[in-house]
């Protein structure tokens, strides 16, 4: 019994860390964007805050990516039935999906990185459905989640949290562009202007993730309906 109660501390403690990591690393690539898109600062300035910019962006989407398996992993330390199946590959969702991050951002610009990132988009419009589909099936059909709807809850929330993520990908083409030429000939007010309008579009999905992530982890301390 210690060992199960120090083992689903360690993995609450985990689950804990990933909240303010994700949080926290998106704060820090919201603040340093603004140096990156901001005329009034040397090139070298801004290429150094897009270097910054661009690896704190990994902490945050690392944290996404485990979790799932994270809270997996808890959910089934407080007994939320799991079928059979359903553990060992929520267990090997998170490196698997952690890996192919890293790879899309290894890989950028080659053609291995191309492909993996096609790859990577269509495995999550995947997870928005399978979350959706697999969920509203345990909480409607077989009734394994109706003592624990905030966990439900969650779940659909965290399905919002990947779709804004694809959501803020459809709104960088335009920074990107603008970028491009920032890094290569220097910035040009039309090329400020791009990444300007990138960085406005991006920024509604980006608060969203923050309230998303803020108001999954209050579901998560309240559990409103437990027991019901």
């Amino acid at each position: 019994m210690e060992e199960v109660g120090l083992a689903y501390g360690l993995v609450k403690y985990l689950h804990l860390l990933l909240f303010v990591y994700w949080l926290g690393g998106d704060a820090g690539v919201y603040y340093s964007s603004g140096f990156v898109i901001d005329p009034k600062r040397s090139r070298d300035a801004r290429l150094t805050a897009a270097k910054i910019f661009i690896e704190l962006d990994m902490l945050p989407r690392y944290c996404l990516a485990l979790m799932l398996t994270v809270g997996g992993v808890l959910a089934y330390y407080i007994d939320v039935p799991h079928l059979s199946w359903q553990l060992p590959l929520i267990i090997i969702l998170g490196p698997l999906w952690v890996w192919m991050v890293w790879a899309v951002h290894h890989y950028q610009g080659k053609p291995l990185g191309a492909k993996l990132a096609k790859i990577d988009l269509y495995f999550r419009w995947f997870m928005i459905a399978a979350i959706i589909v697999s969920v509203s099936y345990a909480l409607f059909v077989d009734g394994r989640l109706r003592p624990y709807p905030w966990l439900a809850a969650k779940l659909y929330l965290f399905a919002t949290l990947i779709l804004a993520g694809l959501l803020i990908r459809l709104t960088l083409p335009a920074f990107n562009a603008g970028f491009k030429t920032l890094a290569t000939t220097g910035p040009t007010p039309e090329s400020d202007q791009q990444m300007l309008d990138g960085m406005r579009a991006a920024r509604v999905y980006v608060w969203y993730i923050w309230f998303g992530v803020a108001v999954s982890a209050l579901i998560g301390v309240l559990k409103p309906g437990a027991g019901g």
